[in-house]
């Protein structure tokens, strides 16, 4: 069974167009977030990054992003002060992009 955090919160993101399928993505990433299909990454199991941006830092073209370190607990904790659901988004924990 894999990994989940919470749904639609996580920051990372994937430009196939800039993948170029090296793998690096899948052997850094604790929680196998990725897979390769037709030489290119693709996010097999999105909602379960914990965001420590191993992917991001190893890629070599930039195809992967992430803001590292803030997706679940930003979320939780904003959630929380302001009465929400748990959500973050482009523009900070709690800003509503991203939320499912």
């Amino acid at each position: 069974m894999k990994q989940r955090y919470l749904k639609n919160v996580v920051t990372l993101e994937l430009d196939p167009g800039k993948c170029i399928g090296c793998g690096m993505c899948l052997e850094v990433c604790p929680h196998q977030v990725f897979r390769l299909e037709s030489g290119k990454a693709q996010m097999d199991n999105r909602d379960g990054c914990m965001e420590c941006g191993a992917c991001a830092r190893n890629c070599p073209t930039e195809a992967v992003s992430v803001r590292a370190g803030v997706g679940c607990a930003a979320a939780i904790i904003f959630g929380k002060l302001r009465g929400t659901a748990p959500c973050c988004g482009e523009s900070g924990a709690g800003s509503g992009t991203g939320c499912g």
